[in-house]
């Protein structure tokens, strides 16, 4: 089956491409967000192949897999083909609804031709729907092994334009767990974070331009994984870090509760119970560990790759028939 789907959320398609089909990414010269072709950060396989609007227009795909209410409209002017009704297609939603939530409508609310595929039950459960098919295929990760140390006593964070999404990702929270232990934060535009946040240099680190392979490599030397975000559907970082074998501290928000069993580590949304609970697994490398392998256990059995590739397979042939 040849797949057409924009870049848009490099470790979710990292997952996606692995399912043994063509994969058709598009690039624009400027390689902006419409045309942003193969990843750079990710290792994708050689079936994930860069193809120009004129390309797609002289051999259209046979699938697509729509990621944003425009992509709509780049289908129909690249390829002369109407998503739905000429071309078969599902739309994946990655986010949880922003605005008045749980009221906020959903984009392909109106189309019954057009399946829209969350990637959490949490999400399918808050954006309304309306008349459009909805299912839900969660997360599936490409499993990194278990490469936990924790030699390290710090913690890591993993997130990606913290400034900008302050308090969605609890950027705002990182000094009052940077006081019992330091923190390394992980991801794009980390070095934006202001100096008021840091409390000086070695309490809350900023480490970018890492590809994913040298990011998990580095992660799995510190000791916890905190993830501190409020409002997002499911962080694929916090999974990749369970299957790392990290222990967790998590925000006891969104489908995070879904995805920590209590023996990973921490969760709650009591901020005093988190930072006692980091100051604990930073000085207990044993207990960390015994965490860290439950964290792994769970994030295998419920978020593997196999199954998530399976169930992408059934909706893409439902779709295709």
């Amino acid at each position: 089956m040849r797949i057409l789907l924009w870049h848009v959320h490099g470790s979710w398609t990292t997952s996606f491409v692995q399912g043994g089909h063509d994969y058709l990414v598009p690039v624009l010269p400027d390689r902006g967000p419409d045309g942003l072709g193969r990843a750079r950060s990710w290792t994708w396989p050689d079936s994930v192949v860069e193809v120009s609007p004129e390309q797609l227009g002289d051999e259209p795909p046979d699938v697509v897999v729509l990621q944003r209410p425009h992509d709509l409209e780049l289908v129909q002017r690249w390829t002369g083909l109407r998503a739905g009704p000429d071309l078969p297609a599902v739309f994946l939603e990655h986010n949880t609804p922003v605005g008045d939530v749980p009221l906020t409508r959903h984009p392909m609310a109106e189309r019954t031709d057009v399946p829209v595929v969350h990637v959490t039950h949490l999400n399918a459960l808050l954006w309304d729907g309306g008349a459009a098919p909805v299912t839900v295929i969660e997360h599936g990760v490409v499993d990194p092994g278990l490469l936990w140390t924790g030699d390290l006593p710090r913690a890591a964070v993993v997130t990606n334009d913290p400034v900008r999404r302050m308090r969605y990702v609890g950027a705002d929270l990182l000094p009052r767990f940077a006081r019992v232990a330091p923190l390394d934060v992980f991801g794009m535009r980390v070095d934006l974070l202001p100096e008021a946040l840091r409390l000086g240099h070695d309490r809350l680190c900023p480490h970018e331009d890492l590809d994913q392979e040298q990011m998990h490599a580095e992660v799995a030397r510190r000791r916890v994984y905190l993830h501190t975000t409020r409002w997002t559907s499911l962080g694929l970082s916090l999974l990749e870090a369970m299957h790392l074998g990290l222990p967790v501290v998590v925000l006891a928000t969104t489908e995070a509760a879904r995805a920590v069993p209590p023996s990973a580590g921490v969760l709650s949304a009591d901020i005093d119970e988190l930072v006692r609970g980091l100051r604990s697994l930073i000085a207990d490398q044993d207990r960390a560990r015994e965490a860290g392998l439950a964290a792994r256990a769970a994030a295998l059995e419920r978020y593997g790759l196999k199954r998530f590739l399976e169930d992408w397979n059934h909706q893409l042939e439902r779709v295709s028939r």
